[in-house]
């Protein structure tokens, strides 16, 4: 048996293509649990800025809404607006200056970074409120009746409805508001099944 201080170009080239090989098979479930994870972290996001909504609204003891906006240079942010003459916080009262700002604008860390308000490709997912049916205005992700405002009242009701997100590729979550308690759930998009979950 004889030792050798160092290695050949072959054993060099062989343990190269073996690394090679396996950073090929390990990439694809690495990138698809980097796109669920910034995913579910902007939707721990959009439900930390509903609650803080839900709780001004009770504090306050009056109507308030949360309004989420993409700025120039694509970063998006929340703002939260008090209701100023007693007809809860609507988008014409937000421009005239009838329901003021209560909290100005924070931005967001983990929307605008490849996740964002909206839809994975393909087909459109099934109403998570009606798994009968598929989503339709494919181009709205925010909902909250006609509207894109999150409205929160004193009792701790809501206007009901959804914001969708995803990271643009495959995965689609949605963070849902219950009209009778103000609550939030996410839910996640099973294409393969259909399914929320």
């Amino acid at each position: 048996m004889t030792s050798r201080d160092g290695f050949t170009l072959v054993e060099l080239l062989l343990v190269g293509a073996l690394a090679a090989l396996f950073l090929m098979l390990s990439a694809p479930p690495l990138l698809r649990g980097a796109g669920r994870a910034r995913v579910r972290l902007a939707a721990a996001e959009v439900t930390a800025a509903l609650r803080h909504a839900r709780a001004l609204a009770a504090r306050h003891a009056t109507h308030v809404a949360v309004r989420f906006e993409t700025s120039d240079d694509g970063r998006i942010g929340y703002l939260i607006y008090r209701d100023g003459d007693g007809d809860g916080v609507r988008r014409d009262d937000i421009e005239s200056g009838v329901d003021p700002l209560l909290v100005p604008r924070q931005e967001l860390a983990h929307l605008g970074r490849g996740v964002g308000f909206g839809f994975a490709p393909g087909p459109a997912p099934r109403d998570p409120g009606d798994p009968r049916r598929r989503l339709d205005q494919l181009d709205d992700p925010i909902r909250f009746n006609r509207s894109d405002l999150a409205s929160f009242g004193p009792f701790g009701q809501a206007t009901p409805g959804s914001v969708y997100l995803t990271d643009g590729v495959r995965h689609q979550a949605v963070v849902r508001v219950f009209g009778r308690t103000g609550r939030t759930h996410t839910l996640w998009y099973d294409p393969n099944a259909e399914q929320w979950r």
